[in-house]
């Protein structure tokens, strides 16, 4: 979507008065960090512990809401709809963001997410709780997106790094302190709780993107607003992601691979999707994703490896837990415990990668490190069995993980650098769209793979297939060694950054202050 700054902005925004400033303070910086961009950051820090704790959680006592609803083979449809509903939504959250602004759109997710918690912690039968999911995930997907598209307005890709480290560090936390509250819930209450538990999470969530997010909001009248949606493109994408997620789960658990219940809805899916692709080149006006961002090798070959590992890391948190309370008959709590060393070592490799990124400039090398550590982490993985020892399922829970928060956070950097600075919040949502859809796969993959397994074996003899995924991760170094260094910018689009009302009423603030010292 192409917009100019000048079209949002009033003609006094692009500059600051220098009278607005103490004559013996040197200017500040082109991007400056003062409380507004703090508290703006910190709305976003909170919005990904909301979505991070439920994701971890859920995962965790999948076996008990399974057992307590009676939900037999439907237990898949726990993780997927909330998957499907949230990959669906992503299009359409890109485009609501830019034409409404980010703020409004992130209240709304909120809102949403709020609702389908309160939904599914009082489901009293596994349909009203893949319902509520649903709900779920269109807040979650939405929230998720937004996040990435206010870092981008906040901070350029070349200092970037740093920042997304804080993300990560939240995304640590959460996913440390997610499974162990889930099982507690589970085996010392209900697992009413872990839904229950948003209910404030989403209420501190609300408050602080209400008062602290400052970041501007386009300008037009709703119907000027509505008619710069590309309703015609959402709903081809939202059929399509529909279709094909709903052939995926039946296939090979309700009905055979080869029946038409499974083949229709996936080819009819897979071709809308296609189709999709066809009128975004082709619409007029202003598209949901410009695929113009896709001219570089670079972009495609993130979008790749966003992809690959979006489905082999989804695998291994989804079913590792499975295969603690399978395999090694331990409590959900216990399970809880048992994957921490995954969920602890993933994000402070993304922060590592970050860091590294922003200090040498180049982000090559640290994506073929990554997937060759992912690719040898998901191979000795494969050798888990029931009897496995504590050393080899903590050791490569640490190797596998360690490749995948490199991968995590590494392909972000060459999608967007040789992207223009006005397409980066679309070129984000394809991204997010990218990544979240691969995660849909890898839940529905990996659900078939365990449920065909379950028909004609006992536990104890498939476990050592989880999580499988080696032969996938080797496509994701082969995106890797596609790429090649482009220069990171140091622009931002200041059509959705920092109000600049409020950041002059800070600089004002604080020159008062020195003028007083």
């Amino acid at each position: 979507m192409e917009t100019t700054t000048s079209s949002f902005l009033p003609s006094s925004s692009t500059s600051r008065p220098s009278s607005l400033l103490n004559p013996s303070k040197p200017l500040p910086s082109k991007n400056p960090k003062g409380s507004a961009f703090w508290l703006s950051f910190l709305a976003l820090i909170t919005c990904t512990l909301l979505s991070v704790l439920d994701l971890t959680g859920v995962a965790t006592v999948l076996p008990t809401i399974t057992a307590d609803l009676n939900g037999g083979d439907d237990f898949v449809w726990i993780g997927s709809a909330y998957a499907l509903a949230s990959t669906a939504i992503l299009p359409l959250t890109g485009g609501l963001a830019d034409v409404f602004g980010r703020k409004p759109v992130m209240l709304g997710c909120i809102v949403l997410f709020c609702a389908g918690s309160a939904v599914s912690g009082a489901a009293g039968s596994m349909g009203v709780l893949i319902g509520a999911r649903t709900i779920q995930g269109l807040g979650g997907g939405g929230i998720t997106n937004l996040i990435s598209i206010i870092v981008s307005d906040l901070v350029p890709l070349s200092e970037r790094g740093a920042y997304q480290g804080f993300i990560s560090l939240t995304y640590s936390f959460a996913a440390g302190i997610g499974p162990p509250l889930a099982g507690v819930f589970a085996q010392k209450a209900s697992w009413r709780w872990l839904f229950y538990m948003n209910l404030p999470l989403t209420g501190i969530a609300f408050i602080l993107v209400f008062f602290f997010l400052r970041v501007r909001t386009p300008p037009g009248t709703m119907r000027e607003k509505f008619s710069r949606i590309d309703w015609s493109g959402n709903l081809i994408i939202v059929a399509g992601t529909t279709l094909a997620v709903l052939g995926l789960t039946w296939a090979g658990t309700r009905y055979p691979w080869s029946s038409a219940h499974v083949l229709a809805p996936l080819l009819i899916g897979l071709l809308l999707i296609i189709a999709f692709g066809v009128y975004e080149v082709c619409v007029p006006g202003e598209p949901t994703i410009p695929f113009k961002v896709l001219v570089h090798r670079n972009t495609i070959a993130g979008y790749v490896g966003t992809a690959v590992h979006g489905v082999v890391s989804i695998s291994a948190i989804y079913y590792l837990p499975v295969y603690f309370q399978g395999a090694l008959a331990t409590s959900p709590l216990r399970a809880s415990v048992e994957i921490l060393p995954m969920s602890l070592v993933m994000a402070p490799f993304g922060l590592f990668c970050g860091i590294s990124v922003k200090k040498f400039n180049k982000y090559v090398p640290q994506n073929i490190v990554g997937w060759v550590v992912t690719i040898i982490g998901f191979g000795v993985m494969s050798l888990l069995k029931a009897d496995s020892s504590e050393g080899r399922w903590v050791g490569y829970q640490v190797l596998m993980s360690a490749g995948a928060g490199v991968v995590w956070a590494g392909t972000i950097f060459p999608i967007l650098a040789p992207v223009p600075v006005a397409h980066t919040a679309p070129a984000l949502a394809f991204y997010t769209f990218t990544r979240s859809f691969a995660q849909t796969w890898g839940i529905t993959l990996s659900a078939t793979i365990l449920q065909n397994r379950l028909a004609h074996t006992l536990p104890a003899s498939f476990v050592s297939l989880f999580p499988d995924g080696a032969e996938i991760a080797v496509l994701g170094l082969v995106s890797a060694l596609w790429l090649k260094e482009v220069p990171m910018g140091d622009r931002l689009d200041e059509t959705y950054g920092l109000d600049v009302k409020t950041e002059v009423e800070a600089v004002q603030i604080e020159g008062k202050e020195l003028s007083s010292v």
